[in-house]
């Protein structure tokens, strides 16, 4: 059986995580550099002694979302072996190996996990075809890809929030030395489109022009004319149930296999063949380990009701929290 590293493991969850929530693989591999994580090959330079060990590459990201061992059933033939001329016309001049992608109808799976998966199947899954879909029919396909999110060293407020009305596509954060704006730029249009003869060169929005907007805007959400509605839309709004249920269901996977640890126990107290038993055995001390694990990285807060969010207005405006109050509370403390 394969063993876990479990510090390698929380590695690969949060690349799969990263990748579901939009980020695209350059973008990761920048992501996990920039935080000083190690890449497999410094994490483990004795396995991999012909690389580097010099940070993530994309190529690396990518190796790992499309590895299906994480799923926790053994794979076997993904990569052939391929004997290949070095010259086609000069057959006496040899041969070299190469490793090639096998086809999809000669890899094998397991039928039953083979060790404790780090990524559920349908996480995979959902990663493969997401893949899939980014990956299209080709660079004409990918090239017209909408990027969801992208690293940046300065944060952009309304980053992916501001579309330009001509070309309906996102402007692009772009930073001066007196202000933030964010650009549109025509030189990335498909030429000879009907917008592209419309579009100005570039496009530029200053952002401290549109967040006092914003801001007055969110200011009269919480006004005592509106306080309820919104109150009422921010609780509907609340995921946090999603979350408890996911804890709900990775605590019944705890409690089904500590009841069938239990019940191997009993058959052999019983007199029942050890040997009969100790796979089924091990197989739930490994489920049992993988939910504990799956249900420590969940943390589920504290819901917050309609009426909690009503009271949080209102416990701004008592005298400690105006200007007012805090200039009373500064002179007396002088």
């Amino acid at each position: 059986m394969l063993a876990i590293d479990n510090e390698a493991a929380a590695v690969v969850e949060r690349i799969f995580q990263l990748y579901i929530d939009g980020l695209g693989l350059k973008s990761i591999a920048e992501t996990l550099n920039r935080e000083a994580i190690p890449c497999p090959s410094a994490h483990t330079p004795q396995q991999n002694r012909h690389r580097r060990g010099d940070g993530w590459q994309h190529t690396t990201v990518k190796a790992i979302l499309e590895n299906p061992r994480y799923t926790g059933f053994a794979i076997y033939g993904r990569w052939q072996k391929v004997e290949e001329l070095l010259d086609p016309e000069d057959v006496a001049a040899g041969h070299v190996v190469r490793f090639r992608r096998s086809p999809q109808s000669k890899i094998v799976r397991s039928r039953e996990p083979a060790h404790q998966a780090i990524v559920s199947v349908e996480t995979f899954t959902r990663v493969q075809l997401e893949l899939r879909v980014r990956r299209g029919s080709g660079p004409a396909d990918q090239a017209k890809q909408e990027r969801t999110r992208v690293t940046t060293a300065r944060v952009y407020r309304l980053r992916a929030r501001v579309r330009c009305e001509l070309c309906g596509r996102k402007m692009q954060g772009a930073a001066r030395k007196h202000a933030v704006f964010y650009r549109c730029s025509a030189r990335t249009l498909v030429p000879g489109s009907p917008v592209a003869h419309l579009h100005p060169a570039n496009v530029y929005l200053r952002e401290d022009l549109l967040t006092w907007k914003v801001n007055a805007w969110i200011a009269t959400l919480f006004d005592p004319e509106h306080l309820d509605e919104t109150a009422e839309a921010l609780a509907a709004a609340d995921d946090d149930h999603e979350l408890a249920s996911v804890a709900t269901r990775l605590a019944q996977r705890v409690a089904t296999a500590e009841a069938a640890m239990a019940r191997l126990r009993r058959a052999l107290e019983a007199g029942w063949d050890p040997a009969a038993l100790t796979e089924q055995y091990n197989a739930a001390v490994a489920e049992k380990r993988s939910a504990e694990a799956e249900l420590s990285a969940v943390k589920v807060p504290e819901s917050v009701s309609a009426q909690d969010i009503r009271k949080i207005p209102r416990a701004g405006r008592h005298d400690g929290g105006t200007r007012r109050g805090r200039r009373e509370r500064h002179a007396s403390a002088l």
